[in-house]
């Protein structure tokens, strides 16, 4: 563990420095903040319900959590690589999961924090309307669940390459794949369209957190997702370091 939380501080450092991370916060408050602003301060805001606008800013700001982790993450594996530095990790006593996964919480805990400075916008509706905590809540923790499960794919595109290009390329063609399994599960047969719908990334496993729902088997999705592209970021790592 102690490997790990040294990986941990040394990339949120690197992000807390860089002008990328603080260009993705920038970027994802701005346009978190337009959107909530045209659905629920704007001209056609007083005919909504406030459970509708909150609704409206989870599914938005899911879109943009999304494209912050895939940002975030596609830098990881492959910045080692250009600089050669991977070389040296792999020549200490580190073990891959131990990279993996304190690259993982960095980029977790700075996407977490970027999600969370948010939180005035939903509050925001009480100026004129009425929220539920819960589904303040239920909808945070969808976010930071989800923004794990991509920041997750994100790391093994990155382990795949020493081209941050092609990380960017895969790890938005492999979330994009996922995100595009909830509307291609309408135009399937059954059992198929289930299989292909209870592999998204959105849509059913997502549509309970946006209205406050918590289910277990959602939660229990995006932890699943999550570790299983750790875990084959894990191996890509461990193959690598024998070639």
């Amino acid at each position: 563990m102690r490997t790990t939380w040294t990986i941990y501080r040394r990339e949120l450092a690197a992000y807390l420095s860089s002008p990328m991370g603080w260009i993705v916060a920038a970027a994802v408050l701005l346009i978190d903040g337009l959107l909530f602003y045209a659905q629920a301060l704007g001209p056609a805001a007083g005919a909504r319900l406030s459970a509708e606008v909150l609704s409206r800013f989870f599914w938005n700001s899911s879109g943009l959590v999304a494209i912050a982790a895939v940002a975030l993450s596609i830098r990881l594996i492959v910045e080692e690589r250009q600089h050669e530095t991977l070389v040296l990790l792999n020549t200490s006593p580190v073990r891959d999961r131990e990279i993996v996964l304190g690259k993982f919480l960095s980029a977790f805990t700075f996407l977490a924090g970027i999600t969370l400075l948010t939180i005035y916008m939903p509050l925001l509706i009480l100026v004129n309307g009425r929220i539920s905590v819960g589904q303040v809540a239920v909808g945070y923790l969808g976010l930071l669940l989800l923004g794990a499960a991509v920041l997750s794919v994100g790391i093994f595109a990155s382990s795949l390459t020493r081209h941050q290009l092609v990380a960017a390329v895969l790890g938005s063609a492999f979330v994009g794949t996922l995100f595009i399994f909830w509307p291609m599960s309408f135009v399937l047969e059954p059992p198929l369209s289930r299989i292909v719908a209870s592999l998204s990334l959105h849509g059913r496993n997502w549509s309970g957190f946006q209205i406050g729902t918590l289910h277990l088997k959602d939660v229990f999705y995006y932890v699943a997702t999550t570790t299983f592209f750790l875990l084959l970021s894990t191996k890509v790592l461990e193959a690598k370091r024998w070639e």
